[in-house]
C-alpha cells in the first residue's frame, strides 16, 4: 500500500478565490463538479456521515457510512434515512455529525460539521413520494440495521407489499424520513502534487457570520 500515490494536478485554490458564505461556495464547487465528463459510476453527492454516540467512561465510539445528499435547503444540507437506524439512533444520542465530501476526479475533498435535526413531516412526505416505488416499499420492508437471516425475507416482504399496494398511493412509514445538518465549520481542500494541500476553513461566529482561515496541510 506504501507505494500506492497519485499526484494531485487538478489545481490550486487562494483565500481571494473563495467566496463569503461556503454554502455558495459549495455550490459553486458541486456545479462545476456536474460540468466534468464524469463516468457514470460517480455519484456527485454521495457523502461520509460520521455520527457518535458517548459511551461508558465519556468515550465516543464513531462510525461512518456513505449516504447521498438530497439537496441544500438554505444553509442546511438534507438527506434522508431509516429513524431506527443505528446512525438514527446515534443522533438521537448526539446531534453533532460530520459529512465529508471526496470528489477524487478534481482532487477536492469537503469536510463539514454542524447540528443535525429532523426535518419537518411534509417535507420527508413530499421527498418519499418522489422516491421510485419500489425505493418506497425498501423503505417499509427493511428492518434497517437490525440482524436478519439472509435477504429471501426482504424479497418475499417486498412482493407482499407490491401486491399490497398495487395501484394506491404508498404512505410514508413514521419511522422513515429526513434530516438536515445545519453546519458551524465548512473546510475545502484542494490536493496539490506537492502535499502542501489548499485548505480553508470557514467558521460560523457567535453572530452568524463566517470566517475563513487557511490551514496548514
Amino acid at each position: 500500500m506504501q507505494d500506492l500515490r497519485r499526484s494531485y494536478e487538478y489545481g490550486t485554490i487562494t483565500k481571494l478565490d473563495l467566496l463569503s458564505d461556503p454554502i455558495a461556495q459549495f455550490k459553486k464547487w458541486f456545479d462545476n463538479l456536474l460540468q466534468l465528463e464524469n463516468p457514470k459510476w460517480f455519484e456527485p453527492n454521495a457523502m461520509t456521515l460520521s455520527t457518535a454516540e458517548v459511551i461508558d467512561g465519556g468515550h465516543a465510539r464513531v462510525t461512518s457510512r456513505i449516504v447521498l445528499l438530497k439537496y441544500i435547503d438554505g444553509d442546511s444540507f438534507v438527506f434522508f434515512t431509516n429513524y431506527r437506524s443505528e446512525k438514527a439512533n446515534q443522533l438521537q444520542a448526539n446531534a453533532h455529525a460530520s459529512l465529508n465530501f471526496h470528489w477524487d476526479i478534481c482532487d477536492q475533498q469537503v469536510r463539514v460539521e454542524g447540528i443535525v435535526s429532523k426535518t419537518d413531516a411534509a417535507v420527508s412526505d413530499e421527498y418519499f413520494h418522489a422516491r421510485p416505488i419500489l425505493s418506497q416499499l425498501g423503505a417499509i420492508a427493511s428492518p434497517q440495521s437490525e440482524v436478519i437471516a439472509d435477504d429471501l425475507d426482504l424479497s418475499v416482504r417486498l412482493k407482499e407489499l407490491e401486491k399490497e399496494y398495487q395501484g394506491r398511493e404508498i404512505p410514508r412509514p413514521e419511522h422513515w424520513g429526513g434530516y438536515r445538518l445545519k453546519p458551524d465549520t465548512i473546510e475545502f481542500w484542494q490536493g496539490k502534487p506537492s502535499r502542501l494541500h489548499d485548505r480553508f476553513r470557514y467558521r460560523r461566529g457567535s453572530d452568524g457570520t463566517w470566517k475563513i482561515e487557511r490551514l496548514a496541510p
